[in-house]
């Protein structure tokens, strides 16, 4: 079966398409789609997306069709609905005074060709904002969508610089979020202060998920933290250990820390194994 190509569109929705004309296209290619209420542009992410990659919602889904690549005329229309969206902000912010609730207004995105437009926004707990949509809908007279977003979401659309001094991985290169645990960080010996391992959207930073593989692998060398031990004739307690130093670290119940490596670790009498749960 014919491979699909995985596309963005402007919201951060991705989608996939069949090159069914052979339409010469490249990696990040605008390109003009079909979508559900009309056409919509997007960016090509990866040229070939597997039936086995692709989720199963997206499967099921009726196939759309790829119109063309954008031209000059196209990217010259992109540039007015940017000016479109600003105004459409403000008319959101000004109808939005009239009523008891309080959002955050985050991203504001025309559909290509006008036929709906999404508001982003975040408010503490869910909001009826039916009435609120119909007056929307009759201002703007097209489709309405409001979308809910969480903080990794905002930190998404709003972007910004990370404590690594590079852009979010969320809204650089990252499509999807992968969960991210506390266990990740205990794996990476991070887990001492969180606030120093959360993003701007307070959650666990995502680039925890990178390494995990490497550190469990690792791992598998080194006793579990919480294993009791005979040091020269002490029980001691293994409360860290450091795969890139390839340390062991035992504490007594004097407080004395003594620091062995695996091989002289291997030689000790084990006294007992803590039972792990996962997180």
């Amino acid at each position: 079966m014919q491979d699909y190509i995985e596309v963005e569109f402007r919201t951060g929705r991705l989608g996939y398409y069949k090159n069914l004309t052979n339409i010469s296209i490249q990696p990040e290619d605008l390109i003009i789609v079909e979508v559900e209420r009309g056409d919509d542009i997007a960016q090509v992410v990866h040229m070939s997306v597997s039936d086995e990659d692709m989720d199963t919602e997206s499967q099921t889904s009726k196939t759309y069709s790829i119109r063309r690549i954008a031209n000059e005329d196209d990217l010259e229309k992109l540039k007015n609905i940017g000016l479109e969206e600003e105004k459409a902000a403000n008319t959101f912010q000004l109808i939005l005074e009239r009523y008891p609730f309080e959002m955050k207004l985050i991203e504001t995105i025309y559909q290509y060709d006008g036929n709906k437009l999404t508001f982003f926004f975040t408010a503490e707990g869910r909001i009826d904002f039916r009435t609120f949509v119909r007056e929307l809908a009759t201002v703007f007279k097209t489709r309405i969508e409001l979308h809910q977003t969480t903080g990794r979401d905002e930190a998404r659309r709003l972007g910004g610089f990370g404590m690594c001094g590079n852009q979010y991985c969320c809204g650089s290169f990252l499509k999807r979020f992968n969960q991210v645990t506390i266990k990740m960080a205990k794996d990476q010996n991070l887990a001492g202060n969180l606030s120093k391992i959360s993003g701007p959207c307070g959650r666990l930073l995502c680039c925890l998920n990178f390494e995990e593989d490497f550190y469990v692998e690792e791992a598998k060398d080194f006793p579990i933290v919480g294993t009791f031990v005979t040091y020269k004739d002490t029980k001691m307690m293994v409360f860290r250990i450091d795969v890139i130093a390839k340390s062991i670290y035992l504490s007594g119940e004097d407080g004395v820390v003594n620091v062995l490596d695996v091989e002289q670790f291997s030689k000790l009498e084990i006294i007992s194994i803590p039972v792990i749960e996962e997180c």
